[in-house]
């Protein structure tokens, strides 16, 4: 399942376009072709959605599911992505409204509610309730069998959870396309799938099949494509991720992309991000397993400079380039071209 292309789309994210948990709304609103009428937002009501974010994306802002009614949304979706994943208290009335009026709902946090009697009692013929994340069946273990795949496997890797390795692959992937190759984006959370279709959600996958439900996706695929873009997700520096490790195991990549966000000194308060170059080499360490996997070099960095002015973000990407002597620029502001081109160089 995917967002249609022929349904209006509602987008719930209150605090979330100014926010810190808002991040799934806004790639929606960037990457998405489905029709979004309108975003939902009560800090954010009556301002633009192109000046708060950039976004080119004239999109309505209103303070409620009540007031987007006049846009006739036909699908909601959850598009926010706060710690833990877990629905808001606030969100239950918006949600019980948005069925009342019809419209089917979109749900990317860890909370289900397809099966919750209160919501499926007001379902009605033509409505779901689809629950992004949920484990598919028919999972095995991991086996490294995508090491023997002829296609290229670009995995992106973090500093940190959310600093834009989802957007870091999407942007390559299209750069592929537009060079003409037969280039596939490999979604692996939450507004990934919404926006592919398809996909593996790896954080609501137990630990033993994770890496096994990353090589079926990569097998299914990786005969029939050029390049393979798959999307990374948390950090191997993060104390509470565990989705890296699988991602590396089930991918067998053969480049990687480091994703930083510019300035950012700590994961946490007291759990410092080490010097650039050495984050490279603990990932190229685990990526070979001292000589049990075939490894892969990070070849470039995507470097978040969001927070930043332009001049400011030139700096940045200079400052990052001459520490790592890797490519670096920012894919949203200049596109994936220059980590492309160190890609097909490796």
């Amino acid at each position: 399942m995917r967002l249609a292309l022929n349904q209006r789309v509602a987008i719930l994210l209150h605090g979330g376009i100014t926010g810190t948990i808002g991040k799934t709304g806004l790639s929606l609103l960037r990457y998405s072709e489905a029709p979004i009428v309108a975003a939902i937002d009560k800090e954010s009501a009556g301002k633009s959605i192109v000046e708060l974010t950039g976004i080119k994306r004239d999109v309505p802002i209103v303070g409620s599911v009540a007031e987007s009614l006049k846009y006739q949304p036909e699908v909601l979706v959850i598009a926010i992505a706060p710690k833990g994943g877990a629905l808001p208290d606030d969100y239950w009335h918006e949600l019980k409204d948005a069925i009342k009026a019809g419209m089917s709902i979109v749900n990317g946090l860890h909370t289900p509610l397809e099966n919750i009697p209160e919501l499926k009692a007001l379902l009605k013929p033509g409505q779901l309730i689809w629950d992004v994340r949920k484990e598919p069946s028919n999972l095995g273990i991991g086996t490294a069998q995508a090491r023997n795949l002829p296609c290229r496997r670009i995995l992106t890797i973090g500093t940190d959870m959310a600093v834009g390795k989802m957007s870091t692959s999407i942007e390559l992937h299209h750069a592929s396309r537009l060079r003409g190759w037969r280039s596939k984006f490999l979604a692996t959370g939450q507004t990934g799938l919404m926006l592919e279709g398809d996909g593996v959600p790896l954080d609501a996958i137990r630990v033993d099949y994770a890496a096994g439900a990353v090589e079926q996706m990569v097998m299914r695929y990786g005969k029939n494509y050029d390049i393979l873009h798959i999307e990374g997700q948390g950090s191997l520096l993060h104390p509470a991720s565990t989705a890296t490790l699988p991602l590396i195991r089930g991918s067998q990549p053969t480049q990687m992309i480091l994703v930083h966000r510019a300035g950012q000194t700590e994961v946490m308060e007291g759990i410092p991000i080490p010097p650039l170059n050495e984050v490279i080499k603990l990932y190229e360490i685990v990526a070979k397993g001292a000589g049990a996997f075939t490894g892969a070099s990070v070849v470039g960095i995507a470097l978040n400079t969001a927070h930043l002015d332009e001049a400011t973000a030139k700096q940045e990407i200079a400052k990052v380039q001459t520490e790592t002597g890797l490519p670096c620029t920012d894919v949203i502001r200049y596109g994936g071209a220059k980590l492309l081109d160190a890609v097909m160089r490796s």
